[in-house]
């Protein structure tokens, strides 16, 4: 056998060699490659794997979460995160250490149980992720997934209008519409009287009657009608068809405290109940005969109540809580008549601020609530003094005044049966 030598030029020789070289420089930068990426690729194989991950509902009672997850090597930390979307200086994120035996394949799940924390609003929403970690070491953190917590035993319907969505399910549309015009109007005229006005949009859930409503509640009172979630932006009422002017009312009073509430959040103080509760009834309106009733009652046996007192929860007894209502909305209407919008409008944002009940009326008016106490006596005692026309005497005046009073007292004490008290 003879082989035939190939002869190059120098300068083929030179390509060739360089060649030879790049390849052999080719091949050792794969070679480290394989090295650097074969710890990543041993990896890939003992990475965790998520399966499900899900949260599941039992309004109002609880919201129960679950995940699945697998390792080669065993689980050993699963936690879950979770928080609620509503009005807060911080988003806290809750963190649940769920316990399990550790195994190469798990499946766990944790219950929020609302009977001990006090519950959420139909339409919360909650955002929750998990962390799961296994013996090497290795962790995965889920994306984050949105549940919402909604009471689903009813077939909702919804109507928007501006920043108002309301939901019912009994009833047709103009039953609706008549409670959402009502409120804008009402919303309106606060902002016109007050300048308080909505600041992010809210929703109005209208349940079908009282029971249907203490149903989606934990532990509700007895004597609950509606409610205001103002950290959620959300109203409950429960309104049935043959009560819709009430439910009108009722609407309006739970909106303004969402609407007072955005208007003056802040870390440092809330408002005095008489305020918020003032204008509230404020925007529902004239005074309710009721309410008026207790008023004069208290001017006329001289037992209204401080203003410093009503700057605290109202009593639990029914006629000193209406009291309190009365005289909260007698303040306010004394505020807007006296001093203008302008000057309730900068109260509230001094409120804002974080101001104390007395700093506050003391910036705004140049008096304390117990300046406010004596000059809000003056015109209610003015407003509601007995008339002294036509009889013989002041002393018949005044019986006269209160056996009418007294009158209209039994008959308020009638309506209330069937009042429903402001929350």
């Amino acid at each position: 056998m003879s082989w035939t030598t190939l002869s190059l030029p120098i300068s083929g020789q030179v390509w060739v060699g360089k060649m030879i070289k790049n390849i052999t420089v080719l091949a050792i930068v794969f070679c480290l490659m394989l090295v650097v990426l074969s710890p990543i690729l041993v990896q890939a194989e003992t990475e965790l794997a998520v399966l499900e991950s899900s949260a599941e509902a039992e309004f109002p009672y609880s919201l129960n979460f679950k995940l699945e997850a697998e390792s080669n090597v065993n689980i050993t930390d699963i936690r879950l995160h979770y928080w609620v979307d509503r009005d807060s200086f911080a988003q806290v994120t809750s963190e649940v250490l769920v316990k399990f035996v550790p195994d190469t394949s798990v499946a766990v799940s944790w219950t929020w149980d609302m009977i001990k924390s006090g519950g959420l609003p139909t339409g919360s929403i909650i955002e929750y992720w998990w962390t799961v970690t296994d013996a090497d070491d290795n962790r995965v953190e889920t994306t984050p997934l949105q549940a919402q917590f909604n009471d689903e035993r009813y077939t909702w319907l919804s109507l928007t209008e501006g920043d108002i969505t309301l939901y019912w399910y009994q009833g047709d549309e103009s039953f609706a519409r008549q409670i959402i015009e009502a409120a804008q109007e009402a919303l309106a005229r606060l902002a016109t009287d007050t300048g308080a006005h909505l600041e992010r949009p809210v929703r109005v859930y209208i349940y079908a009657s009282y029971q249907d409503l203490k149903g989606a509640m934990i532990f509700p009172q007895e004597w609950t009608g509606g409610v205001a979630y103002t950290t959620h932006g959300t109203v409950a009422i429960g309104i049935n068809m043959g009560n819709l002017e009430w439910g009108k009312r009722a609407v309006v009073h739970e909106l303004a405290h969402l609407v007072t509430h955005q208007m003056t959040i802040n870390p440092y103080n809330y408002l005095p109940v008489w305020l918020n509760e003032g204008l509230s009834m404020y925007a529902e309106g004239e005074i309710e005969p009721t309410f008026e009733v207790y008023l004069r009652q208290a001017v006329l046996n001289d037992t209204l109540i401080s203003v410093r007192s009503l700057a605290s929860p109202f009593s639990a007894y029914a006629g000193k809580s209406y009291l309190s209502y009365a005289q909260s909305r007698s303040l306010v209407q004394f505020l807007i008549d006296s001093y203008g919008q302008d000057k309730i409008f900068e109260l509230l944002n001094t409120f804002k601020q974080g101001s104390s009940y007395d700093g506050a009326l003391i910036e705004v008016y140049d008096f304390d609530m117990d300046g406010l106490d004596a000059l809000w006596r003056d015109y209610i005692i003015e407003q509601y003094q007995p008339a002294t026309t036509n009889v013989s005497s002041p002393a018949q005046a005044v019986t006269l005044s209160t056996l009418a009073t007294t009158l209209l007292l039994a008959l308020g004490l009638v309506a209330e049966r069937c009042s429903w008290r402001r929350g």
